[in-house]
């Protein structure tokens, strides 16, 4: 099944934990798909054993699947394991390196423009953020700054670090969200830091999810 994938090598195989850490070590191999219950030393503890790649596990034994992902497995297949749902798995290893080789300060910076200067910020310290025509405006420590980036790019951006769209022209960060009330007939959410942002209809239920809210 592996040697149907376009990119992927089988670079050895074993029969026991112990001689899956000595061809580990010498050959470096980029994932090991793995069984739980193997002779001696069984597949959790060789999960356990430090700078262990990445593991997949193959197996039967649908009860131990907790206890993998505790060890981040990349995932858990159940025998039989499936030609299509292998290849999830290795497209999920892929995107995990991926993020794992992107500069975390490339996706969280910010570049301020101010007076023939360029300052540089991290979005993770910011609460929300505004389309203004062409630009995006955010508060920081009391501070209006504007960056040359869409609220559009922005939210791709930094979905991953729990920002969300509550209007078409806001992004706010969940976690520094501490109430949302009612207005009129809309909703706003109030930030950590004192502002207030408008909640779209249309964004409100999905909001409302995120904050762990029943309706």
């Amino acid at each position: 099944m592996l040697e149907r994938i376009a990119g992927t090598e089988v670079v050895g195989e074993a029969e026991n934990g112990s001689d899956a850490l000595k061809q580990i070590e010498a050959l470096k191999p980029d994932v090991v798909m793995l069984d739980v219950e193997m002779p001696g030393f069984d597949g959790l503890a060789l999960a356990e054993t430090p700078r262990v790649p990445p593991i997949i596990f193959t197996t039967a034994h649908v009860q131990f699947a907790a206890e993998a992902f505790d060890l981040d497995a990349v995932d858990y297949l159940i025998k039989p394991v499936r030609q299509e749902r292998l290849e999830r798995a290795l497209d999920r290893l892929a995107r995990r390196t991926a993020a794992a080789k992107k500069p975390s300060t490339a996706e969280h910076q910010l570049t301020v423009h101010s007076a023939g200067a360029a300052r540089f910020i991290d979005a993770r310290r910011v609460c929300a953020f505004r389309a203004i025509d062409k630009y995006t405006e955010f508060t920081l420590d009391g501070e209006e700054l504007l960056v040359r980036e869409s609220l559009d790019s922005l939210e791709k951006r930094l979905v991953d670090s729990g920002f969300v769209r509550v209007h078409r022209s806001g992004l706010v960060r969940l976690d520094a969200v501490t109430a949302l009330d009612g207005r009129g007939e809309g909703l706003v959410v109030r930030l950590v830091d004192g502002a207030e942002v408008e909640v779209s209809r249309r964004q409100a239920v999905e909001l409302r999810r995120l904050l762990g809210l029943r309706r």
